[in-house]
């Protein structure tokens, strides 16, 4: 019997963000912010917490340093109900990771010091732990440079386990996007790159090509567009739907939101346009407040949004 619903196995690390920057940033000048958050980050932390958040029983498996940003991340994960047992401290002098984040019109500088997130490795993971879940989920394949090369033995080991298994590629910072993740992609039943990095996956400026070329590997393919109707793709079976229109405060983390509500729902056995559509909700609520993870820790909110916006209500 599975004692978890999902493991998530990632990096972890705080996202500071800057509001109200000078429209130019201009080299050696002292350049002043209206705002600041300092917030759980990282695609994998953001989406176990929220995840959490909306009901489901998380296992988190990452690594930090041994210093007070990875505490507060922690802490952070542990009080949304996350198990963080099995995350473990380097013992070096690597600290956690931290994003620096500089939102700018309708997009954004991202600065990311990698830390622990590059430490992480196969020997690090609790594969019994991995097999106690009913669905293993993991975040940011590129960043892992340590885990990386046996990426694909881990979700082997947990597919032959029988779990399902999702992954989120989020962006290569090489911009190299090289052919490995192909062959695990074969183990994964739910891909979910945004519209850019299916393309960039691909090798093609079309989506659709895109789409069919990797709805060939992982057996659902769900495209993330922000405010545009995401795209859900297996087999032949293809939906789409916009997402709840909303007073945007901050679109970070949106992605990783709009993964946990798709994994939520996928674990009930739901219809894939109903996972779809509850994605859509959990994307749309993320970016009601600063941060990936702020909007979800307000737990009446939540509740609230979900009954105004989400159709099947009864399965929330």
């Amino acid at each position: 019997m599975a004692t978890l619903d999902v493991c998530v196995v990632g990096e972890i690390n705080l996202d500071l963000i800057l509001y109200g920057l000078p429209k130019e940033l201009v080299l050696d000048r002292e350049l002043l912010a209206s705002g600041l958050a300092l917030t759980l980050g990282s695609s994998s932390a953001i989406f176990a917490h929220n995840l959490s958040m909306l009901g489901n029983k998380v296992g988190f498996i990452s690594k930090t340093g041994g210093d007070a940003l990875g505490k507060m991340a922690l802490d952070r994960l542990s009080v949304a109900g996350v198990d963080v047992g099995r995350v473990s401290q380097a013992t070096g002098r690597t600290a956690t990771g931290l994003t620096v984040v500089l939102p700018y019109l309708r997009q954004r500088y991202i600065f990311t010091y990698p830390g622990t997130m590059f430490e992480l490795q196969y020997s690090d993971i609790d594969v019994g732990y991995v097999r106690s879940a009913r669905h293993l989920h993991v975040s940011s394949f590129f960043l892992h440079r340590a885990l990386r090369p046996r990426i694909v033995d881990l979700f082997r080991e947990a597919k032959g386990a029988g779990l399902s298994t999702s992954l989120d590629t989020n962006d290569d910072p090489e911009n190299k996007w090289d052919r490995d993740l192909l062959e695990v992609l074969k183990y994964v039943d739910i891909f979910l790159p945004n519209d850019r990095e299916a393309k960039k996956i691909a090798r093609t400026d079309d989506l659709s090509q895109a789409i069919n070329l990797l709805a060939g590997l992982a057996k659902i393919v769900v495209v993330k567009r922000g405010s545009s109707a995401a795209i859900c793709r297996s087999g032949q079976e293809q939906c789409s739907l916009m997402p709840p229109s909303v007073k945007a405060v901050d679109d970070i983390g949106a992605g990783d939101s709009f993964d946990a509500g798709f994994v939520r729902q996928f674990l009930t056995g739901a219809k894939l346009e109903d996972c779809l559509a509850f994605a859509n909700v959990a994307g749309a609520y993320s970016t009601t407040k600063e941060g990936g993870t702020e909007a979800f820790r307000d737990r009446p909110a939540l509740s609230s949004f979900i009954r105004q916006h989400w159709r099947g209500k009864a399965s929330s």
